[in-house]
């Protein structure tokens, strides 16, 4: 019998908590939001978390067998840790181990990309446009770079925890410094933060993404144009190596710069430049659950 399915996304900026009916579909029975307060320090966030799931009990009527969480950055599988998040205050913290501990339950956890990536495979974007896709990438491009591979229906690990793990190979050395210790990181080129710190480079403006996105159209404003050449050049040499080394059935592009239209086209186009074989068939899709997708696949961690 499907049971209900309970999800947390943890953002840098809120936690969100569903309940859906099962894995068969998306059912809403419950969904609240908190704010993370990541500035509070690790335990506060902690706190936030299971406040969260005891504000959903009392709203369903409900107690969790277990639970599934969507995390900024990934377990390590050797000391059992959080590795790699831009919430910096995660990092080396057992998040797993004292969740379960205060809520009393397993917790099944993943990044926050996968989580995006095994939804939209599910039921977003991928069923409806491609159905016997087995392979799928998902990548979110907004204030960081995240990639996510679905196997089969199933999220694989990997080794180190990290398989998927896009937005940090690098790209570029222009892209400079990034938190995570190394340079020239996919994050630091393609980031709405890094493409907006990139326009103002050339044109000694801070303006907002959109902005620039719209200024480019017109063709006025030549940093905005360079900007966007720029995005989609790294785009397609970046994407490419995805599709030469795994190459999905499907990718699916999530987050605020993945709704810019040139990606589908010059940057798809630019891509191919690039790939190991003489036509890139793969479809590029636009994600269909939005905002939802993240806490959905969290859920569907415990399927």
């Amino acid at each position: 019998m499907s049971r209900p399915l309970w999800g947390i996304d943890l953002g840098g900026t809120k936690v969100e908590g569903v309940i859906i009916s099962s894995d068969k579909r998306p059912d809403v029975i419950a969904r609240l939001r908190l704010p993370t307060e990541a500035d509070r320090g690790y335990d506060h966030i902690v706190g936030q978390i299971c406040k969260l799931v005891d504000l959903l009990k009392t709203e369903s009527g409900l107690t969790p067998e277990s639970i599934g969480i969507g995390t900024p950055g990934a377990m390590d599988p050797t000391t059992n840790t959080l590795k790699n998040s831009n919430t910096t205050c995660l990092n080396g913290k057992p998040l797993r181990q004292d969740i379960e501990k205060q809520l009393g339950i397993p917790v099944a956890m993943a990044n926050d990309a996968n989580c995006f990536a095994i939804a939209e495979t599910l039921w977003g974007a991928v069923p409806e446009k491609v159905p016997d896709a087995k392979v799928v990438f998902g990548v979110i491009l907004g204030t960081g770079v995240g990639g996510g591979l679905v196997m089969y229906g199933k999220v694989p690990n990997g080794r180190h925890g990290i398989a998927g793990e896009w937005g940090h190979n690098f790209l570029d050395a222009s892209g400079g410094p990034c938190y995570c210790g190394h340079t020239g990181c996919v994050e630091q080129v393609l980031s709405g933060p890094a493409l907006q710190k990139y326009y103002e480079s050339l044109s000694g403006e801070k303006r907002k993404l959109p902005e620039i996105v719209e200024r480019a159209k017109t063709g006025d404003d030549k940093a905005a144009v360079q900007t966007m050449d720029r995005m989609v050049e790294f785009f397609g040499k970046a994407i490419a190596v995805i599709v030469n080394i795994v190459d999905p059935d499907a990718i699916v592009l999530g987050g605020g710069v993945g709704n810019i239209d040139l990606l589908y086209s010059k940057g798809v186009k630019e891509a191919e430049k690039h790939l190991f074989n003489p036509r890139l068939e793969t479809p590029f899709l636009r994600p269909k659950l939005g905002d939802s997708a993240g806490v959905f696949g969290a859920a569907l961690l415990t399927a």
